[in-house]
């Protein structure tokens, strides 16, 4: 049994329940555990998965979060970089499924967040569990 951690950016609550829920379900629903820890946005998750991975405690992680398009150029600054943290924590060998939404209005992340459609939550628990067996074949 592994053990996961979600790591949520909880900007945005009602979408990241959502999300959340999808991921829950789908690393208990491959009989495994999970422990849930909140950061402020998108930008610290790659910062708490590393944090959390220097105590190897954890097996496989799932980053959460939605980043809505705005006015500025800050969209692209917390999608791209956040993107790029989790990036290099895979490179380092961690298992990591990546469920932060970068899209352009709430109509998008309701429908990639929701169980019933996308379930970006569960795709992203997922792909952490795929990762982490494929890291255990490799070992």
């Amino acid at each position: 049994m592994a053990k996961v951690l979600i790591v949520e950016a909880r900007f945005y609550d009602h979408l990241n329940d959502l999300l959340l829920e999808g991921a829950r379900a789908a690393v208990e629903a491959a009989g495994h555990e999970h422990e849930t820890v909140t950061v402020p946005g998108a930008l610290e998750v790659p910062a708490a998965i590393a944090l959390a991975a220097e105590s190897g405690r954890y097996d496989a992680y799932v980053a959460l979060g939605v980043v809505i398009r705005g006015e500025t150029y800050h969209f692209e600054i917390v999608s791209n970089e956040s993107a790029r943290g989790i990036m290099a924590l895979t490179l380092d060998g961690l298992a990591i499924g990546n469920g932060i939404l970068t899209v352009e209005d709430e109509a998008q992340a309701l429908a990639r967040a929701r169980k019933s459609e996308k379930d970006k939550g569960g795709e992203a628990a997922k792909a952490a569990l795929a990762m982490l067996a494929l890291r255990e074949r490799f070992s």
